[in-house]
């Protein structure tokens, strides 16, 4: 439990003071009992009475007061509430590279299978966009909710000579920065999942791209399309395409992103899983000092009660 105004827990200082003064008080009256009365009488003409019953109305009224005084530092208890602003791009490698068909039916039209299976099966509270990146990088999608625009762009992808990976990550990162009108300074909490086949040729390296989302608190994480024995045919030449993982991997561990291989056709549910964790929710304290005020009412009526029924006053 949290507490918004901890400042006024001293007050939980008074308890044991209260419990003190009663017990002090009990000591006094019994003594005052002893000194002053005829045992041997008072023993033959007074009604016997349970001794534990006079203490159970103060003891109701103690716990009553300490739940006021909690109640007045303003508990809360911590909820999870949804982010609407949660925003995840997916980079889309569009080399020549991804022609290789080590990946049926190649790498690209796996990797356009998965990003849209991916899109689809995001939860609605996320916002959604799309880059495509070879020599450069390019946002087709910006983020939103819009499912249909997302998928649709990726549809129009076509491919290109070089491979941008860090400009891929750059123009994702400067995407979430312009989300909406407060994203320049309170950025959208953001994930991006890239996929490639792992060489970055052109534009900024990699590591550029691993210290901007690190700065950003941006995970990246990768999913790598292609084996060690990938080729394709390049201007009438068969050209050796093996992906790179390494790349890939560092890419994602450095950014505490994941690393994943497009093999295993369950790999984008696990990517969501371990982004649903960290963009899915956000906590928050609600204040909750209703809760111990209505539980101390009912203690306070039990005192009440207990004092009328028994004694026939009130404590």
């Amino acid at each position: 439990m949290t507490f918004l105004s901890p400042e006024r827990l001293w007050l939980l200082a008074l308890a044991p003071i209260l419990v003190g003064l009663y017990i002090v008080l009990q000591m006094r009256r019994r003594n005052y009992a002893v000194r002053f009365t005829n045992l041997a009488l008072l023993s033959q003409v007074a009604p016997k009475r349970p001794g534990w019953r006079r203490h159970v109305a103060a003891g109701l009224f103690l716990i009553m007061i300490v739940l006021m005084m909690i109640g007045f530092a303003r508990p809360a208890s911590s909820v999870k509430v949804p982010r609407d602003r949660a925003t995840i791009m997916v980079a889309v490698d569009v080399s020549l590279s991804m022609m290789a068909q080590d990946v049926a039916p190649n790498r690209m039209e796996a990797a356009k299978a998965a990003a849209k299976k991916f899109i689809r099966e995001l939860p609605s509270r996320f916002n959604v966009g799309v880059v495509s990146f070879a020599g450069n990088a390019n946002l087709i999608a910006a983020p939103s909710a819009d499912r249909d625009t997302a998928i649709a762009s990726l549809d129009q992808l076509s491919l290109a000579k070089r491979t941008a990976i860090g400009e891929a990550v750059f123009t994702s990162l400067q995407a979430i920065r312009t989300f909406d009108s407060q994203a320049a300074h309170d950025p959208p909490p953001a994930h991006i999942v890239l996929l490639s086949d792992g060489d970055n040729t052109t534009g900024r390296s990699v590591q550029e791209a691993i210290d901007a989302s690190r700065t950003a608190h941006v995970p990246v994480s990768t999913i790598a399309f292609g084996t060690p024995y990938g080729t394709v045919d390049i201007e009438g030449e068969t050209t050796s395409v093996s992906v790179n993982k390494e790349a890939l991997k560092t890419l994602a561990t450095s950014t505490q992103g994941k690393a994943y291989e497009a093999a295993d056709a369950g790999q984008l549910r696990d990517v969501y899983a371990n982004i649903g964790t960290s963009l899915g929710f956000k906590t928050e304290h609600r204040d909750v000092a209703a809760r111990y005020t209505g539980i101390a009412l009912l203690f306070a009526l039990a005192a009440g009660g207990a004092s009328l029924a028994w004694f026939s006053r009130m404590p």
